[in-house]
């Protein structure tokens, strides 16, 4: 195997550690060949797809890639910025935020950068950067806080996929999941009643999930098991009685059974059983995206109220919200135990002056300066 071009080594330079803030990915523009790409990229992954290679070849090209690509495309210019991509935008700014948060914490030496695992800024190639800026320490932080195999696990092999063909490897740390984290938990009860202060509390609050195919819970996958541990969690600091509340799980795609309850039926069969107001969250999410935005606020709004639902509320992603950075903050900050990232003025200078001499020593044994 042939392993990539180091970067140059230059003596006397102090390692640095970042923090790679990952997301899911979205495509460049709202037009069908942008969208083409994303698809192919994010629908070619084994993680997302498991069913025999060659036979989703055929349907993934024959079928969903020129059909799928332009409905989707129409979607995505449904909820496409000025900016540009809103998942794209939040996740841009939570990882500007979060360098600002670990600063603000003591971390001056941790560079945050941000990645998504299909589309642009492609992992691999943040991954190399940070390389090449010196970073041998690094937080891989996924956006999602519950593990599913098709997310948080997909994160890992490209990872991994990366690193084997780099010589001088940095340290790794991979954070699995955070979906009962206390400092997480208290994020969405914020913004939950940050919405109700400003809108009013609806009779039913629904929170949707991300859905999987069924199959991989009956495979191992905790990912079930955890988005309802998130959802008794914030159920319980919001104070809610079992009745007040229901998870549902979305996004569903292809014939087979997923995770149900399914939130489009769920919600219009609650409008039909008389609950005229809902608000509907979607904690999987960490980022306002096609899936909220257009799926939950649209769509499934109008499922709602053409079922005989009377008011509708979608309570936005925790986006860039102060107690989600904090949170954040948090989550890297204890993946970096015992990293130089934490360092006084002192320290600072004290590393500085030992690489210093190293660099001496080194040019001293005839090493190239």
């Amino acid at each position: 195997m042939a392993f990539a071009k180091e970067p140059p080594h230059q003596h006397g330079t102090v390692s640095g550690s970042a923090v790679v803030l990952v997301n899911l990915g979205t495509p460049d523009a709202p037009t069908r060949g942008a969208v083409r790409r994303y698809l192919k990229q994010f629908l070619s992954d084994p993680r997302v797809v498991e069913i025999p290679r060659a036979l989703w070849w055929f349907i993934l090209h024959g079928v969903i890639l020129p059909f799928r690509s332009g409905q989707s495309a129409k979607k995505y210019a449904s909820i496409w910025t000025e900016d540009g991509s809103p998942l794209r935008i939040h996740t841009q700014n939570q990882a500007m935020l979060l360098h600002e948060a670990l600063q603000a914490r003591g971390h001056q030496d941790v560079t945050v950068a941000m990645a998504m695992r299909y589309g642009t800024p492609a992992l691999p190639d943040v991954l190399a950067r940070l390389k090449a800026d010196g970073c041998d320490r690094i937080v891989v932080l996924p956006a999602y806080p519950q593990y599913s195999g098709t997310t948080t696990g997909s994160i890992w092999d490209a990872v991994f996929k990366h690193y084997r063909k780099i010589r001088n490897i940095p340290e790794l740390r991979l954070v699995k999941n955070y979906h009962d984290h206390e400092a997480y938990i208290e994020a969405l009860r914020q913004n939950v009643l940050s919405h109700w202060e400003h809108h009013g509390r609806a009779k039913k609050l629904v929170m949707s999930f991300h859905g999987v195919p069924k199959r991989t819970l009956m495979l191992g996958d905790p990912y079930h098991c955890e988005c309802h541990k998130t959802a008794r969690l914030l159920a319980a600091a919001l104070k809610l009685r079992e009745d007040d509340y229901i998870v549902t799980f979305q996004s569903r795609f292809g014939k087979a059974e997923w995770l149900q309850p399914y939130t489009a039926p769920t919600v219009q069969k609650l409008a039909r059983e008389g609950v005229r107001s809902i608000d509907v969250i979607c904690p999987g999410f960490t980022s306002d995206c096609l899936e909220t935005l257009e799926e939950i606020a649209m769509e499934v709004r109008h499922d709602f109220l053409s079922a005989g639902g009377k008011e509708f509320h979608y309570i936005p992603c925790l986006n860039e919200s102060p107690a989600w950075i904090a949170a954040l903050a948090q989550v890297a900050e204890q993946h970096m135990i015992g990293w130089p990232a934490m360092v006084s003025p002192s320290q600072r200078a004290m590393r500085q002056h030992d690489a210093a001499i190293g660099r001496d020593r080194a040019i001293a044994l005839g090493a190239s300066e």
